[in-house]
């Protein structure tokens, strides 16, 4: 029976995969947990040392739905095949906040390239008929043997495809947020002592 890796892209066997599963990798989505809660986890100290404690449920609410939405966000599934690509969240995500998709290998036309805001690129899987274009997943864990999988299956080459944001911009990012919860840390204890 053949055991897939997840985000590894690597048989257990050594042997090409029928399937892989391919995760958003644990240094970009424990980096952003790590980021949304320094920013908000001095919010219910400075509340009660302020005393505008009314405002807790509102605050309480709006830190939950954040969350959640990161939760829905982070739980990206990236699913490849002989048939073709899947792109799957959990399944309480609504679609409002993120759609998965499908296409099957056959379907893939191209590779396309749009500048992002930041100085990079982002890059999309066209379909044949050109009706549609669809994310490539780039902060998955195992983002080269995703390429590899894509560049056998449909034949595109995929030499000019680089990652969103290279791992030292999110350990930099990690850097920041221990920073952070230090200055965070501080914070409380300073409006605890008053």
């Amino acid at each position: 029976m053949q055991q897939k890796l997840q985000g590894s892209g690597i048989h257990s066997q050594g042997k090409a995969p029928e399937t892989l599963l391919f995760r958003v990798s644990p240094l970009v989505r424990y980096t952003l947990y790590g980021l949304l809660f320094v920013l908000v986890f001095p919010l219910p100290f400075l509340m009660i040392h302020l005393k505008t404690t009314d405002a807790f449920p509102i605050a309480a609410i709006g830190v939950l739905v954040g969350f959640m939405a990161l939760f829905g966000l982070m739980s990206q599934r990236v699913q490849t095949d002989a048939k073709g690509v899947r792109v799957e969240y959990a399944p309480w995500v609504p679609n409002f906040l993120v759609k998965g998709w499908n296409l099957d290998w056959s379907e893939v036309k191209d590779i396309r390239s749009r500048p992002t805001g930041q100085g990079g690129r982002v890059h999309y899987l066209v379909s044949k008929d050109e009706r549609q274009a669809y994310l490539l997943p780039m902060r998955i864990a195992g983002f080269a043997q995703f390429l590899r999988e894509l560049e056998a299956y449909t034949g595109i080459d995929t030499t000019r495809v680089k990652p969103l944001a290279q791992p030292w911009m999110y350990l930099t990012l990690l850097g920041c947020v221990v920073l952070m919860l230090l200055i965070d840390l501080w914070i409380v204890a300073v409006a605890m002592a008053n």
